[in-house]
């Protein structure tokens, strides 16, 4: 017996018509400020909204100043991209080999931001970029350490784990924008990596200290370096303390840190009170596009 779908009522199928209504209002938006010039290609492939993500790559070539539907179907062909391939498919060679081709065809490409967040420990850094990692318009810098993997983390998704020795190579060649001591092991930010996810229009993130922060602010003066704080002092305490795993004077050097940390703030160029996480993810996008602009 053949297996039909379920029939929606009244009720769900207007709701699923205004959506699709909605869904159409804000892909017509999007082509026409590709049209007139107030948003460039990879601004749009960067939008979050899951109508913009669903979209044809050629549609939004085709809707672009000076490509129309010949120049599309070359570009798509050089980059290796399907004529039918949504922007939610594009993988990251796919926006390398894009990018090439809209410089070749001189369409404005905007840079993506480099956004450094530091802050004491325990103050949510890491949720926070876990909350912005499947964002398309970001992509998370992965960092090179010569610790230890602990249980569950994964060489090249949560750090590259590498020796010593090949760290100090690497130093020799300048291949980091910036590293550090921290806890008896160095970690570091590839240099590479960085330059290749902002030349696509990716707003780059780094979650990293605070002696980090200040190699960036030397070596890349335009960076976004923004400190996350706490609600209150007291907060912060209850995080840092409320490990029943750490001895009292481990506790105690948290503590003596975490206000050494506190006192850095003001050498950043935003301070954000992590109240929320998704609030403080929102306001980082925001700056991180202004940036770009």
């Amino acid at each position: 017996m053949a297996n039909f779908p379920p029939k929606l009522s009244r009720e769900a199928l207007a709701a699923a018509g205004e959506k699709a209504i909605a869904s159409r209002r804000e892909r017509a938006l999007v082509k026409k400020m590709l049209a007139d010039g107030s948003l460039n290609i990879f601004e749009a492939i960067n939008d979050a909204r899951d109508s913009i993500q669903r979209m044809r790559v050629r549609d939004l070539l085709d809707a672009a100043p000076g490509i129309g539907e010949r120049r599309a179907f070359t570009i798509m062909e050089k980059a290796g991209i399907s004529h039918s391939r949504r922007i939610a498919g594009l993988g990251a060679h796919q926006l390398r080999k894009l990018r090439d081709e809209m410089i070749l065809n001189k369409v404005p490409i905007n840079e993506g931001t480099l956004i450094v967040m530091s802050g004491p420990g325990g103050v949510g850094k890491s949720t926070i970029t876990s909350h912005l990692r499947n964002h398309p318009s970001v992509l998370v810098s992965v960092s090179v350490t010569t610790r230890e993997p602990r249980e569950n983390e994964i060489d090249g998704r949560d750090y590259h784990f590498i020796t010593e020795e090949k760290f100090d190579q690497m130093i020799a060649r300048n291949e980091f924008l910036e590293w550090a001591e921290f806890a008896g092991a160095r970690y570091g930010t590839l240099r590479k990596s960085v330059e290749d996810g902002r030349s696509i229009g990716k707003h780059v993130l780094l979650e990293i200290e605070i002696a980090g922060a200040r190699q960036i602010r030397k070596a890349e003066p335009e960076a976004l370096l923004v400190f996350i704080s706490p609600p209150s002092w007291e907060d912060l305490v209850e995080r840092l303390t409320s490990r029943g795993t750490d001895s009292p004077e481990r506790r105690a050097a948290r503590l003596a840190l975490a206000e050494e940390e506190m006192a850095c703030a003001s050498e950043f160029d935003e301070v954000l009170v992590n109240h929320r996480v998704e609030d403080v993810a929102a306001t980082l996008l925001s700056l991180a596009s202004s940036r770009s602009k």
